[in-house]
């Protein structure tokens, strides 16, 4: 684990971005099997289990004071809810057109934050390709349309606590805070989706195949994603974003045949450009920290304003 937190935190950022799409792409055809609830369910208690027995998160739970259990609890709900609205609408809608929408709210909320002409410009770009892409799914699929923007509401809400966790620090932080979360996001999940997993107890393929997804989707991205947050400012891991919805189109392709059509690739091109165009304004203590630095600099040594945003 030592070696593997020496890396830099674009290695971590790559493998989140392919395994979370490339679980759920597999989840998709789990579906003839088992009912997209339970999936959802399935892939929650399976990466609940697998962080059980890996970090021992009630430790860190009994560590942590009422703040942190907040957080924890806040964040757990938000992975239980986020599953099973990402999964209704990708039984309903093309993968990549799901992953286009999940980052609007990003872009929406640099816009409203920092109101600079970069961010209106990318609010311009992701506005019609968000367009073009529900306009052609609308029709057919409005509730497919419509978990997709309540998904997308809690991916941001899974980026802002997923960021707090990762810069917490001491007891129940970074990984063992993710564990511990994950517990919470099963209790939460049990009532709404538990009775659609039931079957899949009967079908032994169906349930090593709910463990695999578990892993490639929860625990092996999210665990990336907290290794690289540990490392990167949140306006920082918001840019890099723009990965995922071209990564979303590409597995579609290749995992489920889900061939675009010109429209949806100028869709998820003008959602890529509006997030990769966006910046989100210094937080407070970035602010404070460039400050410092300058004031305490001399001429012969100017400070380096990019290694603020990358500490």
């Amino acid at each position: 684990m030592e070696r593997a937190r020496s890396l830099p935190p674009q290695a971590y950022f790559v493998g989140s971005a392919v395994f979370h799409y490339l679980g759920p792409a597999f989840a998709v055809l789990l579906f003839a099997r088992v009912d997209v609830l339970g999936v959802a369910w399935l892939r929650i208690a399976a990466a609940a289990a697998v962080f059980a027995l890996w970090r021992r998160p009630w430790r860190a739970l009994a560590a942590m004071d009422r703040d942190g259990r907040w957080l924890l609890a806040a964040w757990g709900t938000v992975l239980a809810l986020m599953n099973c609205s990402f999964y209704i609408a990708i039984d309903r809608l093309p993968l990549g057109t799901v992953a286009a929408i999940e980052f609007l709210p990003v872009i929406v909320l640099a816009a409203l934050g920092a109101r600079t002409g970069r961010n209106f410009g990318a609010l311009l770009l992701a506005v019609p390709g968000v367009y073009l892409l529900t306009d052609v799914q609308i029709g057919g699929e409005p509730l497919g349309v419509a978990l997709a923007f309540v998904n997308a509401a809690l991916f941001a809400m899974y980026i802002v606590l997923g960021h707090k966790v990762a810069q917490r620090g001491g007891p129940g932080s970074g990984i063992d805070g993710l564990a511990a979360s994950m517990l919470i996001a099963l209790v939460v999940v049990t009532p709404m989706s538990g009775w659609a997993a039931v079957p899949a107890f009967l079908d032994p393929v169906a349930l090593l195949a709910g463990l695999g997804v578990g892993i490639s989707s929860s625990v092996i991205p999210y665990v990336c994603d907290q290794l690289a947050m540990a490392k990167l400012t949140r306006a920082a891991y918001a840019l890099m974003v723009a990965l995922l919805p071209a990564t979303a189109t590409v597995i579609g392709i290749v995992v489920l045949g889900q061939v675009p059509t010109a429209v949806e690739v100028a869709g998820v091109g003008l959602v890529v450009a509006g997030v990769a165009l966006h910046r989100e304004p210094a937080e407070p203590e970035e602010v404070a920290e460039v400050a410092d630095h300058t004031s305490a600099s001399s001429p012969a040594e100017p400070f380096e304003a990019g290694a603020a945003m990358t500490r």
